[in-house]
C-alpha cells in the first residue's frame, strides 16, 4: 500500500473511532464552524458523512440552496492524526438514513424522537483531504540533540488524498 493510502486508512480509522469533528460552511459571509458528531453509513470509508442537527442550526442556516461548500476539521483523540477536509454539504431529512443511524446518544438530543420537528440532517459528501500524521515532539527533540533533522522523515506523514 502506498503512503498516502496508509495515512487515509488511519484516517478514516481515526474518525470511526473518535467521530467528533468541526463542521462548517465556506464562503459565507462570516465563518460558521460547530462542533459536531459524524455518523458514517456502513463501512465505506469515502463517505459520505451524516450529521444529526437541528433546523435552526447556524450550520443549516448558512447551506443555501440546500447545497454549500464544506470542510471538516479533525483532531483524533490522542492527536495522532490532523486533517483537514473538503466537500459539499447539504441539509437532507432522509428517514431511511435516520432510522438507520438513530442511536441513544442522537435521541437524548430529540424530545420528540425521530418524529421531532427540528430534527434535521446535514450530508457532506468529501471531495479532498489533508492528512497529517503528528510526529511526536520527544522524537523531534531527541533527533535535535543528536543533531538529526527531525523534518527530513516527516514529509511521509503528509497526505493530500481525493475522497471522491
Amino acid at each position: 500500500m502506498d503512503r498516502d493510502k496508509e495515512i487515509e486508512a488511519k484516517f478514516w480509522k481515526e474518525l470511526r473511532s473518535d467521530m467528533t469533528v468541526m463542521l462548517g460552511v465556506r464562503g459565507t459571509d462570516r465563518p460558521v464552524m460547530r462542533p459536531m458528531t459524524a455518523q458514517l453509513d456502513g463501512d465505506d470509508d469515502k463517505g459520505p458523512l451524516w450529521f444529526f442537527t437541528a433546523k435552526d442550526n447556524d450550520i443549516v442556516e448558512n447551506v443555501r440552496g440546500g447545497t454549500a461548500d464544506g470542510v471538516i476539521s479533525f483532531a483524533s483523540k490522542g492527536h495522532g492524526v490532523f486533517a483537514l477536509v473538503q466537500g459539499k454539504l447539504s441539509v437532507q431529512k432522509d428517514r431511511a438514513v435516520i432510522d438507520r443511524l438513530w442511536n441513544r446518544f442522537v435521541a437524548a438530543w430529540y424530545e420528540g424522537g425521530k418524529d421531532d420537528p427540528k430534527l434535521t440532517m446535514l450530508r457532506f459528501d468529501p471531495a479532498d483531504a489533508e492528512i497529517w500524521l503528528n510526529e511526536s515532539s520527544i522524537f523531534a527533540g531527541i533527533k535535535l540533540l543528536l543533531g538529526m533533522d527531525p523534518k527530513k522523515e516527516y514529509g511521509d506523514k503528509v497526505a493530500e488524498v481525493k475522497l471522491t
